[in-house]
């Protein structure tokens, strides 16, 4: 018997609804370079089936696949962006309160016994 993921089989409200925006990014990208399907599934070495999902935004497609797209059409760079440690407002001030005063450095071991 196979199990289904819950993440994939029903993601959160937000998670869906980004995913089937980026989704729609993914298609406009491609009609806009007037791709096909196949060329763009040949390109990073997936199958049509991948990548009409992608742009569908469901959750069960890989995110190599959507990696991928991004790569092909140009737009990777945008990528760097996300969850990016300098951005993140939460983990900065979480992480503020609790810098140690000095990093732990490695002892070398000695000969004296």
């Amino acid at each position: 018997m196979t199990r289904k993921n819950p993440l994939t089989a029903s993601p959160p409200i937000p998670v869906e609804g980004a995913l089937r925006e980026l989704g729609g990014r993914l298609r406009a990208a491609r009609l806009a370079r007037n791709l096909t399907l196949e060329s763009v599934a040949q390109k990073i070495g997936a199958g049509r089936r991948p990548v009409a999902d992608a742009e569908l935004g469901k959750p069960g497609v890989s995110a190599a696949v959507y990696v991928a797209l991004l790569w092909a059409y140009d737009l990777l760079d945008d990528l760097k962006s996300v969850a990016d440690p300098g951005r993140d407002l939460v983990a900065q001030t979480l992480l503020r309160g609790r810098e140690r005063a000095r990093p732990n450095q490695r002892r070398s071991l000695d000969n004296d016994f």
